[in-house]
């Protein structure tokens, strides 16, 4: 695994790389001072720890994120470390996991570190599964984790996903079994992978496609529980 840290303090780099290496985790950790550095690198990382000067961190992050979107690579963990608390806003847009604060204490690290590497096995175990589908006579094969989701109509199944869309003959309850934790049935005719939700309100989720589905109301505390629960365990903006 390899971990770019972005500081322009490089006490705060041998600081960061430091903690790391106290997990006893296996991983090449790499320093950069500028924006500039960081972005010449040609390494793919898993892990992002970028400090926030002004926005431009939030500047390195977006160009991280429509650059794995061009290259169609995984997208790396991002966790700001900075002396401010009010760049949240902007740390969701990008999908910031994390928001450590400075000075760093030692134990919120470890235990931010490790829901990081945590959320890294899960990603890597969704992107192994897969649903094998009949298509035109022809057997497909569909990732978790290229899915948005799945819809019923008009007594077809269509999976919503980042190749394109997919009608098949099927039942969205077993769909519902098939597919595991990290979807959820929130309306009787959606099942939303939880990865790809951007936002939501209380009868409403936006994806990352781009792509707005109903929350029926019976189902809103339910969604909530099973989102944090999910979000608790990576992908959600926390501040430290």
């Amino acid at each position: 695994m390899n971990i770019a840290i972005c500081d322009s303090d490089e006490k705060i780099c041998e600081n960061i790389s430091n903690l790391i290496r106290t997990e006893n985790f296996p991983a090449k950790i790499f320093t950069f001072t500028s924006k500039e550095k960081i972005l010449q690198s040609k390494e793919n990382f898993s892990i992002y720890f970028l400090d926030i000067k002004g926005v431009e961190g939030l500047e390195i992050a977006k160009i991280l994120r429509r650059r794995e979107k061009i290259l169609q690579t995984s997208p790396g963990i991002l966790i700001f470390v900075t002396g401010y608390d009010d760049f949240m806003a902007e740390a969701f847009d990008v999908h910031a996991f994390h928001y450590l604060l400075k000075p760093i204490d030692a134990k919120k690290f470890s235990q931010v570190f490790n829901r990081a590497v945590e959320e890294i096995k899960n990603f890597q175990t969704q992107a192994e599964k897969f649903l094998l589908i009949k298509v035109d006579g022809m057997n497909k094969k569909i990732f978790l984790r290229d899915i948005f989701f799945i819809e019923s109509a008009n007594k077809k199944i269509i999976i919503r996903t980042a190749e394109g869309n997919f009608e098949i003959y099927g039942k969205m309850d077993a769909f519902e079994i098939a597919l595991g934790k990290d979807f959820f049935r929130c309306h009787r005719f959606f099942i939303v992978n939880l990865a790809k939700i951007s936002a939501y309100n209380s009868n409403t989720i936006f994806l990352e496609s781009g792509d707005k589905i109903f929350i029926s109301q019976k189902k809103y505390a339910e969604f909530v529980k099973n989102f944090l629960t999910y979000a608790q365990s990576g992908g959600a903006v926390n501040v430290c």
